[in-house]
């Protein structure tokens, strides 16, 4: 194999080529790239080959990342980066995967801490991958900022499994966070890896790690070992979590199981911070207002047709279909409308359709989860980034848009002069409210359902077919991305499709809430337009006020 170089324009196994380097840190370097073969974005990092522990006839390292990756792709539904290649030169190894979105943690706490709401999250992502990774037998034992991915809106995903022959080999990476039991040379189980998640999650609040690399790796292994943790200040709810996770005996470590439930609850509560409601009369249809370019009798069986129609003049339809059963469980997701032109989905009568305006009453749903999904990509246009709460969901609406509350139960903030288009329900309780504007060619759609299934990812998956069929020029933007909304389970799909003749791009986010229940909520505007600063803060604002409850 040829010989892997370190610069910038460099071709690796000569395909792989090396643009900018963006981390350097103790035993590892992080380089942009490319892949030629392709002509897609690439990271590459370098790391120091780790020693082979106890291991008599060890696996060679490439074919231990691969094999790892391979098993741990599908039990962590796309938290974990999909690795490409792997290259051996002598002492160290190159690893290739796909870009995951946002940037490292370490890059992010370049630029100082973030608030404990932030931090939970982020902490739950990737509890959620060493969870699913233990599960199947495997420790990560190098965990670090650089070897977690996130963007501003949630996604979460972890690189680097597989660099360590075994439990007892030597941390080669960020000594800064190795446990106490690693630094001592004494191996890295499972609770190595809680260790290290505690240490990732202190650094974020704090904007330093719990104990400072001393410049040496000896010297801060030492450090860990021997120095006591100093109670986080800026860590609120979260320093319990933190503090439990990073208690030098292992055995005394809280379990995973704690940990998740101490997250969730600080997700949830901040889930539950709603403002005072801001009703206002022109987000309600006016008497005699039906709105021109309503869908018509059989409308709804047309591809990209959904009942509710657009004003006269509007380019875009409110979506194709994906109010369909899979493995008996009604789900409202994807795309506004339904399958077919019967109104009736795979296990029967579709939701009746109310007045605009006149939503009719459900149960108000409450609860929480936690993350999981698979998914696959198809499509090769970049996702965008998976939007998700901020901490200050509860703080005042940027200017143009004010907090609409359903008679439904739920809340979340509309553009001025947009109101419910179309609403639909059902026996079972479940709905879907549709929101526009006369003029507008963008539309939201959220849906409360009933009987889901445990597993969103696998939920987008098994109803894309369905989608692909009702719909024209069908076109999936990536994989179907695991989420974290608020600490519970969801998944995030977007595609493109044709209405009118207007390419449309839609992202879709389902999460349950518990008890098979579940919202989505489901963005559209015109492809062209789906980039601007408008259309961004617009996504942004409804997943930072949309509120499940009546508060």
């Amino acid at each position: 194999m040829a010989k892997a170089h370190d610069s910038a324009g460099e071709l690796i196994a000569g395909r792989y080529r090396l643009l900018d380097v963006f981390l350097r840190e103790e035993g590892r370097d992080l380089w942009h790239g490319e892949d030629t073969a392709f002509g897609r974005p690439v990271v590459l990092t370098r790391s120091r080959a780790a020693g082979p522990g106890g291991e008599e006839t060890p696996e060679p390292a490439a074919d231990r990342i691969l094999r790892t990756a391979k098993l741990l792709g599908p039990a962590c539904h796309g938290g974990v980066a999909a690795v490409l290649d792997v290259v051996e030169e002598p002492g160290f190894l190159w690893t290739v995967t796909e870009r995951p979105p946002g940037a490292p943690l370490s890059e992010l706490l370049l630029h100082g801490s973030v608030d404990h709401v932030r931090a939970a999250a982020i902490g739950l992502g990737v509890l959620d991958v060493l969870t699913a990774a233990h599960r199947e037998g495997v420790t990560h034992r190098e965990l670090g900022p650089s070897q977690v991915w996130s963007d501003e809106h949630g996604t979460v995903t972890v690189t680097g499994f597989g660099l360590t022959a075994s439990a007892d080999a030597p941390r080669v990476t960020a000594p800064s966070y190795a446990s106490p039991e690693q630094a001592r040379g004494e191996g890295g189980a499972p609770a190595a890896d809680l260790w290290a998640l505690g240490a990732m999650m202190y650094a974020l609040v704090e904007g330093r790690p719990a104990v400072r690399d001393r410049g040496e790796a000896e010297a801060t292994l030492r450090a860990v070992d021997r120095l006591p943790v100093r109670a986080p200040r800026s860590a609120g709810p979260l320093a319990p979590a933190i503090l439990g996770l990073l208690r030098w005996d292992p055995v005394e470590r809280v379990p995973e199981a704690v940990v998740r439930e101490s997250l969730t609850r600080i997700l949830r509560q901040n889930f539950e911070e709603v403002t005072p409601p801001q009703p206002l009369p022109d987000l309600l249809d006016p008497p005699g207002d039906h709105r021109d370019g309503r869908a018509k009798a059989g409308d709804e069986g047309r591809p990209g047709r959904t009942p509710g129609g657009l004003p006269g003049g509007r380019p875009v339809l409110l979506g194709a279909a994906l109010a369909v059963t899979v493995a008996g469980a009604l789900v409202f997701a994807s795309m506004g409308g339904l399958p077919g032109g019967d109104d009736t989905s795979a296990s029967g009568p579709a939701a009746s359709r109310a007045a605009t305006g006149t939503p009719s009453a459900t149960a108000t749903p409450s609860g929480a989860g936690a993350p999981a999904g698979r998914g696959t990509p198809t499509a090769s246009a970049k996702p965008s980034p998976s939007p998700s709460p901020s901490a200050t969901a509860g703080a005042t609406l940027p200017s143009g848009f004010s907090l609409y509350r359903a008679p439904q139960g739920f809340a979340v903030a509309l553009p001025s002069g947009w109101k419910p288009v179309e609403t639909q329900s059902s026996d079972d309780l479940a709905y879907r409210v549709t929101f526009g504007a006369s003029g507008d060619p963008r539309t939201l759609a959220v849906t409360y359902s009933t009987r889901l299934g445990p597993d969103p990812v696998a939920v987008w998956s098994d109803l894309e077919p369905s989608l692909r069929a009702v719909s024209t020029g069908y076109e999936r933007v990536g994989a179907i991305r695991p989420v974290t909304y608020r600490g519970m389970k969801g998944a995030d799909m977007e595609w493109y499709s044709v209405s009118q003749g207007v390419r449309v791009r839609t992202l879709g986010r389902g999460f349950l809430i518990g008890g098979n229940r579940g919202f989505s909520l489901r963005w559209t505007t015109p492809a062209d337009d789906w980039d601007t600063a408008a259309n961004r803060q617009a996504l942004k604002v409804f997943f930072d006020s949309f509120r499940t409850g009546t508060q």
